[in-house]
């Protein structure tokens, strides 16, 4: 029997389309499934729709590296004012990190992923990997994986922290305090680094990941391999190996907002942030000049990841969402998924910010099934409208 499914919310002349998708893609959802999808195009939005129980428009989910979105941003304003040079040594900003051959790695290298240094020898305790100021003080002094600029892997956990240690020297702010006073307070933005306990109400925990028996046995029967790049760079190498599914469900998680998976949004949140990057929001001016956006969304790494171990592709951070998924939308999209399903992004091209959250984590992790299909549908109404 399909289960009845009550989708909410609204849409804009010509988006209904939109909302059917969304119905139909949840006809075959997991028990308990939650999600939000909103979308703004040139500063209007366009769809605000969600669907799940104990779940509105104001909900807040954790968003895992959707959050990197937030810090790019971050650190492209202060490029984009001069606070901070692309091409400046990372040690020029934060000594300390030209230990063990480092010294050369430029910022732009850092965050294309090409520093080598996705973790620790010895990983990372809980208390750390919620602590951006912790794990770059210990990246600070560990050899990179690679000689840096010569390959590059992705810095799942890490990318936030080595970010924000630069904004930190130069600014004596944390990342977290400057995209709080320069974003998201002055856009109402609920997409929190840093989630204060008042909002901890509208806060729903991560539901675990539903594989079928069969794929439950062949994910258990997967042989460890805490020496490889991959396990270094989602803390799987050390004596407390991080669960990814948990990681929105601790509270000191939410409460200091680790830059790379931390951040706790609604789907309007994410795509009211790049609206205001991209196209601007109420009458006000976009945070970035479009050659900051498309500078940061250039390609700078494209290829063979040696975390991944799969083709991928990355402007200075964020990825390159049309080359790695969504070849329609326009050259320079810039954006971020999540593995537990959320997504962001911008399409500067057409003016669409798109956010999309999910409550339960995918099986398997990362993009999840509905995502093509609600890109395409909210794209092709943005631009026939």
């Amino acid at each position: 029997m399909t289960r009845e499914i009550k989708v909410r919310g609204t849409t804009a002349a010509g988006y209904e389309p939109v909302r059917d998708e969304f119905t139909a893609l949840l006809a075959g959802a997991e028990p308990g499934h939650a999600s939000q999808l909103c979308a703004y195009v040139k500063g209007r939005q366009v769809v605000d729709l969600w669907v799940g129980p104990d779940t509105d428009g104001d909900t807040l989910f954790g968003v895992y590296s959707s959050t990197k979105g937030a810090a790019y941003l971050t650190v492209a304003l202060l490029v984009q004012e001069g606070v901070l040079g692309f091409d400046r040594e990372v040690a020029y900003y934060w000594p300390e990190f030209a230990a063990e051959g480092k010294g050369g790695v430029t910022l732009r290298e850092l965050l294309s992923h090409r520093a080598g240094v996705v973790g620790a020898d010895s990983g990372f305790t809980p208390e750390e990997i919620a602590d951006d100021r912790a794990i770059a003080a210990r990246i600070a002094v560990q050899r990179p994986y690679w000689r840096p600029g010569t390959a590059f892997g992705y810095h799942a956990l890490s990318i936030g922290a080595l970010a924000g240690e630069v904004v930190f020297r130069v600014t004596g702010q944390t990342l977290q305090e400057v995209y709080e006073e320069r974003v998201r307070v002055p856009y109402e933005l609920d997409l929190h680094l840093g989630l204060p306990e008042a909002l901890e109400p509208r806060f729903r925990s991560v539901l675990p990941m539903m594989p079928t028996p069969t794929e439950r046995a062949l994910l258990d029967a997967q042989p460890p391999d805490p020496g490889s790049l991959t396990s270094i760079a989602f803390n799987r190498n050390g004596a407390h190996p991080t669960a990814l599914e948990s990681l929105p469900n601790s509270r000191l998680v939410r409460a200091k907002g680790p830059a790379s998976v931390g951040g706790v949004a609604s789907a309007r949140g994410l795509s009211r942030m790049y609206a205001a990057a991209v196209s601007g929001l109420d009458g006000r001016e976009p945070l970035l000049k479009a050659e900051t956006v498309a500078e940061f969304g250039q390609i700078h790494s494209n290829g063979y990841d040696l975390v991944a171990r799969a083709h991928k592709s990355f402007g200075v951070g964020f990825q390159n969402v049309a080359e790695a998924w969504y070849p329609f939308l326009g050259v320079g999209s810039i954006g971020h998924k999540g593995v537990g399903g959320s997504q962001a992004f911008a399409d500067p091209r057409t003016g669409l910010a798109y956010g999309y959250t999910r409550r339960r984590f995918p099986y398997p992790a990362g993009p999840v099934p509905e995502d093509e299909r609600l890109v395409r549908a909210i794209h092709t109404a943005a631009v026939t409208g």
